[in-house]
């Protein structure tokens, strides 16, 4: 199925080290009108896989993650911009829906399409809870939209209607438990640093907003239907809020000491 003309999409790929996940990417994105990779000096072969895609591979020194997404998306060649992880496969129901509506022309009013994410993890996918179906906005015209959002949670800024797309993205998130872990304690110490001018936070906020996490992402979004990986994912996404105001009351404690 073609694209209308004025539908060209760039797909923009960010990348560091993702040997493990980088060829099923690219892999899922063939059909795309240009292919932008922008690679962070990875040693471990990833860059020499993107290049057998496509000639746009760009290395450049990481810029954290909403930085290094806007200079990829300085360097898009077409009017809409599809932003893909390397740990994500754009599914064939999703590309399927991609080029039927990008087959006429889409009203000028609509800016941006967000498409749901769905995570495998611990030999399964995650269906409830604090992962599904975590919409993501990732699919929007270059001139309507920007990369904004707090290190290390990037997310694009669309002036004007966005609509929902209905098939997911695959997202293959962490090999185990442990590499959870180590992304929890990079992204909460990331954060803390992010908010390092903000007060102390209180024993409440501490506390309080990882009790509430799990119970909202447990109970009222109801985690616990995807089992024991379920209940995996819920503690460790409230212990990740834990550990992001614990991190800024420890540095707020080492200031005041100095």
């Amino acid at each position: 199925m073609s694209r209308h003309p004025e539908n060209k999409i760039s797909v923009c790929i960010i990348c560091g080290n993702e040997i493990r996940n980088i060829r099923r990417c690219l892999e899922s994105v063939k059909w795309a009108d240009e292919i932008v990779v922008v690679d962070s000096f990875s040693t471990d072969g990833t860059f020499d896989v993107a290049c057998q895609y496509t000639d746009k591979v760009i290395r450049q020194k990481w810029l954290g993650y909403i930085w290094q997404k806007k200079f990829t998306a300085e360097r898009a060649s077409h009017p809409w911009i599809f932003f893909v992880d390397a740990d994500e496969e754009v599914s064939i129901a999703l590309r399927t829906e991609i080029e039927r509506t990008f087959s006429k022309p889409i009203p000028k009013e609509i800016n941006g399409f967000n498409c749901p994410r769905l995570v495998h993890y611990l030999g399964r996918w995650i269906r409830h809870g604090d992962w599904y179906p975590d919409m993501k906005l990732r699919l929007f015209r270059k001139d309507f939209g920007e990369c904004g959002g707090e290190e290390p949670h990037d997310r694009i800024i669309v002036e004007g209607r966005v609509l929902n797309l209905s098939h997911p993205l695959n997202h293959f998130t962490y090999e185990s438990i442990s590499d959870q872990l180590r992304q929890i304690d990079r992204f909460s110490t990331i954060s803390a640093e992010t908010h390092a001018s903000q007060r102390a936070p209180s024993y409440f906020t501490i506390f309080g907003h990882a009790l509430f996490r799990f119970i909202r992402c447990y109970f009222w979004k109801r985690g616990f239907l995807d089992g024991i990986p379920g209940m995996i994912i819920e503690v460790n996404v409230a212990f990740g809020t834990f550990s992001k105001y614990a991190k800024l009351w420890e540095r707020k404690k080492v200031e005041k000491n100095k």
